[in-house]
């Protein structure tokens, strides 16, 4: 079934995407999913955990029988994916306050001011060019020190720094490190804390993986509602599989670690997931700037398949249609707001948006804002 708009619609709305005027649609179960804090140590999280259960979300996807029935004012209908995509990508207006991060002629990433003031402390591993002499080609910017020259150098010594930064400054240390390149596949500079790579605004990967079944010629998605005692989002919506792509594992390879982990998929039924494409976003909070790719992968499991989770990160899972997922996240912000790209993503490729959707295509360019390399 495809989700159209009329003509009379308004005619763009990629152009507003980033507007601070737009707000996302209300709900009686919707809440705050960002922080707001001017805390220079503040990051994006939810405020509190949520306390909606499995039949508030049922209740708001089955809320309508038909799209037709659901939208009598069609015209807001793909808004409603629209601000999905504006919680992920913040802050492009303030671009202006980062310091590009380069490593052999190569920009990194990018440091806020304010944050480059904390690793100014640190000379023996962080060095502050201004001018583009000495082969420097981007002036005013943050370095590592010329004798920092291998990847166990530079990875100990960013590392002893990110440790003294300390909790303070970096929220979320979970000691797992993530490669730093100028792009994918691209040689390795060296690795860092994930909870520092938004705060030195690397390039972070991830896979995604949506599993479903399907039954009755209709598609369904298995969901998991994330722990409450997860650090960043708990008790959100989650993907069946979801992780951050460390150092020295592959994608598939790690999907199917993941698959193991978090769902109990044996690698027998892991190994036929199908990479599908990549989403990106940009998104800038205080001294945070998260430069995200996350690849995607599609997995039919069997009807008698029920995923039980292994490593304590996941409270529950349930098994919803397809058209009443996409309402939960057109309606709410109960996804963790990374996972609505990539299940919107899964909506364009599986039909339930259609070329013939008035703005298809601004909201299909949404999905890839972010730096996709």
């Amino acid at each position: 079934m495809a989700w159209c708009l009329p003509k009379y619609a308004p005619t763009s709305f990629c152009s507003s995407l980033f507007s601070s005027t737009k707000k996302p649609n209300s709900h009686p179960f919707s809440f705050s999913t960002f922080s707001s804090s001017s805390s220079s140590s503040s990051y994006s999280t939810v405020l509190a955990t949520p306390t909606f259960t499995w039949n508030d979300i049922l209740n708001i996807s089955q809320s309508s029988t038909s799209i037709q029935q659901q939208h009598q004012d069609p015209s807001s209908y793909l808004q409603g994916f629209s601000h999905k995509v504006q919680l992920c990508n913040r802050g492009s207006e303030k671009q202006s306050e980062f310091l590009p991060f380069v490593v052999e002629g190569q920009v990194v990433g990018f440091v806020h001011n304010g944050f480059a003031d904390y690793l100014k402390g640190f000379s023996e591993v962080f060095i502050f060019p201004k001018d583009k002499s000495n082969g420097n080609p981007f002036g005013n910017c943050v370095s590592l020190h010329p004798m920092l020259k291998t990847y166990e150098e530079r990875t100990s010594a960013v590392g002893y720094v990110v440790e003294h930064l300390g909790e303070e400054r970096i929220p979320g240390i979970r000691n797992e490190l993530y490669p730093v390149t100028s792009s994918f596949g691209a040689p390795i500079f060296f690795s860092l804390e994930r909870a520092a790579a938004p705060y030195f605004g690397i390039k972070a990967y991830g896979v995604h993986m949506s599993g479903y079944v399907e039954l009755d010629g209709q598609k369904h998605l298995w969901i998991a509602k994330r722990s409450s005692t997860k650090p960043t989002y708990p008790g959100m919506l989650d993907h069946l599989v979801a992780g951050g792509l460390p150092h020295g594992i592959g994608c598939h390879e790690n999907v199917v670690k993941e698959c193991e982990e978090e769902a109990g998929i044996p690698r027998s039924i892991s190994i036929k997931a199908i990479p599908v494409g990549a989403v990106s976003y940009m998104d800038i909070d205080e001294y945070r700037y998260k430069r995200d790719v996350l690849f995607c992968y599609d997995l039919k499991l069997p009807e008698s398949f029920v995923p039980k989770n292994e490593d304590g990160e996941v409270d529950s899972f349930k098994l919803i249609p397809v058209v009443q997922v996409a309402e939960v996240i057109r309606k709410t912000q109960f996804f963790k707001p990374n996972c609505s790209l990539v299940i919107i993503d899964f909506l364009f490729r599986h039909g339930y948006i259609s070329p013939e959707c008035f703005g298809y295509l601004d909201l299909l360019r949404s999905l890839r804002i972010g730096d996709c390399s």
